[in-house]
């Protein structure tokens, strides 16, 4: 999956109960301190992508496009600079 790509080496949860069926304990992480800077990024992602909303008219039908959107603006988060694509 996409996932495996990011080379993750633990993962950060809220400790609900169904992660345990996709995630091994030795590789979870159960802190509300690491997840209150998980749930900070996600609001920063919604804050620059307001197509992330739920109640608004500006989201993409299209799965690629939303792809797209993320990737740039964790790019540009990242690098400061919006890549050329010529």
């Amino acid at each position: 999956t996409l996932i495996k790509v990011w080379q993750c080496y633990f993962w950060v949860t809220d400790g609900y109960c169904v992660y345990k069926m996709f995630i091994n304990s030795e590789d979870q992480i159960i802190s509300k301190t690491y997840m209150t800077r998980v749930e900070g990024e996600n609001t920063r992602l919604r804050h620059y992508l307001a197509r992330l909303h739920r109640k608004t008219l500006c989201y993409s039908k299209s799965e690629e496009m939303l792809r797209y959107s993320i990737r740039l603006l964790i790019h540009y988060l990242k690098y400061k600079s919006i890549p050329s694509f010529s």
